[in-house]
């Protein structure tokens, strides 16, 4: 896998061993951050990657101007795999980059920020496919609850054979893109009435 632009592009990194893992395509990437570029949401944001694997998508939002990325995932080997690649990019010790071992939804619950200048921006979701829809309904509902700024951006990446998310109260869903097996939704926080 490589990282595809910005101040880290065509850099190399690895991916977890097994196959809990399953990588976003470099094809699937590109289409996914050109969008987000479109849209104005990388440049000086907060990123959660909230199901890490190796941190290639935090990486790809790192390299491409976030100004702070806090990535998630509870598997030791994922999150040694993360810390090589932060190393390799040498990244290891940045003050832009968060590197959490638990579970999406117990950092959601126990580090909700209290400033709202610490809300993000971005939330990036690539479960592994196993991953039930209600604990996905769970831990959307979670970021719902006071981590998202105005103007947000949550991506979800599912199979094409999973049903779309569960969307919680205070989060809609404005587009939908299919690339062959893989399907993105993005949702934003709905503005009150």
């Amino acid at each position: 896998m490589r990282i595809i632009a910005g101040e880290l592009g065509g850099r190399r990194i690895g991916a977890p061993p097994g196959a809990e893992t399953r990588p976003t395509s470099d094809r699937v990437r590109e289409a996914l951050f050109s969008m987000l570029e479109h849209e104005d949401v990388l440049v000086g944001a907060r990123v959660l990657d909230l199901f890490a694997g190796s941190g290639a998508l935090g990486l790809e939002a790192l390299s491409r101007g976030a100004a702070r990325v806090d990535w998630c995932d509870p598997a030791p080997p994922a999150v040694r795999t993360l810390e090589e690649n932060l190393a390799t990019l040498g990244l290891r010790g940045d003050a832009r980059c968060g590197v959490h071992r638990q579970a999406a939804r117990s950092f959601l619950e126990r580090q909700r920020p209290t400033d709202p200048a610490e809300r993000a921006l971005l939330a990036l979701l690539d479960p592994p496919y196993p991953l039930t829809e209600d604990e996905l309904a769970e831990v959307l509902a979670a970021l719902a609850e006071g981590w998202l700024a105005a103007g947000a951006i949550v991506v979800v990446e599912r199979s094409r054979r999973s049903p779309e998310p569960t969307w919680p109260e205070g989060l809609r869903r404005f587009r939908t893109k299919d690339y062959g097996e893989t399907v993105l939704w993005l949702a934003e926080p709905e503005l009150p009435e």
